[in-house]
């Protein structure tokens, strides 16, 4: 997928993925799959898949004709907490400072 964003390239095929999140619902047959992606200037974005009759996704938020979403590093870091797994996390990101317990 390619959108030009601000005039601004944003490739799916050239980025590197850092990974993704998907979810269908088998009794609805809504799904949403989103992937994460870092440009080689390191800009994060979010290319977004989703029926279009989602109840899930608000239009506004999801910009329904925008499939690419410009993220911080901040967001995208929050992004990958939520949807991806530790591993994943940490490739992407490296590995966040533990917490230790007394």
């Amino acid at each position: 997928m390619k959108k030009i964003i601000d005039g601004k390239l944003y490739d799916t095929e050239t980025a590197e993925c850092l990974g993704f999140y998907q979810h269908f619902d088998g009794n609805t047959f809504h799904y949403l799959r989103e992937a994460l992606y870092r440009t080689k200037k390191g800009t994060y974005f979010i290319y977004r898949r989703h029926d279009a009759e989602n109840p899930c996704i608000d239009d506004f938020v999801s910009g329904m004709d925008v499939p690419i979403l410009l993220f911080s590093r901040e967001d995208a870091m929050l992004w990958a907490e939520i949807r991806l797994s530790a591993e994943e996390y940490f490739n992407a990101f490296g590995r966040p400072a533990e917490i230790f317990e007394f």
